[in-house]
């Protein structure tokens, strides 16, 4: 359902949308091997924990708006998805600069860093999140471990330029898909399987808006 819902709203924002046949079934993305990044001795790993239940008073209290969720993933990795293209991702300290494509399966994201539908687009408020390959394809993210606080990422979609910050950078276990959750203030996710060619863990990298000149 929520790949037509995707479709409509490329074809609403005039995005190309083309519509590609399926593949044989795989293992859930997020626990495919799509990504991958050698092990550096700042980064912590991050487990899965349980979230208690909000008192009683926090859960009546007023709340902000909602902010976009990010779509479920679908447990073949190659699930049918329209092909979207919605912009342009730049990463200067890895010689980035490709296509971004709209989507949560390795459809688009086999063409280039895809992004999760359902999260904020480039300079919105929120948790925009854009998954890459490691070791396959153009390997957009191979060394997505190098970047450092400060590095600059410019994102550009629906005619916005954004550029953003990178704050930090943590290792998760698979079933952390709370990477995607939304966030009170712009922010940027890249992330990728780790260590490259293997899907035990996921590298990820934050980054904070700094600036949203228009295009």
């Amino acid at each position: 359902m929520w790949s037509v819902t995707v479709a409509a709203a490329a074809a609403a924002a005039g995005m190309s949308v083309l519509d590609v046949a399926g593949r044989a079934p795989s293992p859930p993305l997020l626990r495919a091997s799509f990504v991958g990044a050698a092990a550096v001795p700042e980064v912590r790993l991050e487990r899965a924990v349980a979230t208690p239940d909000p008192p009683a008073a926090a859960a009546a209290a007023p709340t902000r708006a909602a902010r976009p969720s990010a779509v479920d993933v679908p447990a073949d990795p190659y699930a049918r998805e329209p092909i979207v293209e919605i912009g342009t991702i730049e990463i200067p300290k890895l010689g980035v600069r490709q296509r971004l494509m709209e989507g949560v399966t390795l459809r688009n994201i086999d063409l280039g860093p895809s992004h999760w539908p359902g999260t904020a687009m480039a300079g919105e408020a929120g948790n925009m999140v854009v998954a890459g390959h490691r070791v396959t394809h153009s390997r957009p993210f191979r060394n997505i471990d190098q970047m450092e606080a400060g590095d600059p990422i410019v994102v550009t979609t629906r005619g916005r330029q954004a550029t953003y910050q990178v704050a930090s950078k943590f290792v998760v276990t698979p079933d952390r898909t709370d990477i995607a959750d939304p966030t009170d203030t712009p922010t940027l996710t890249l992330f990728a399987c780790h260590p490259p060619g293997s899907a035990r863990q996921r590298y990820v990298v934050r980054a904070d808006l700094v600036s949203t000149p228009g295009v």
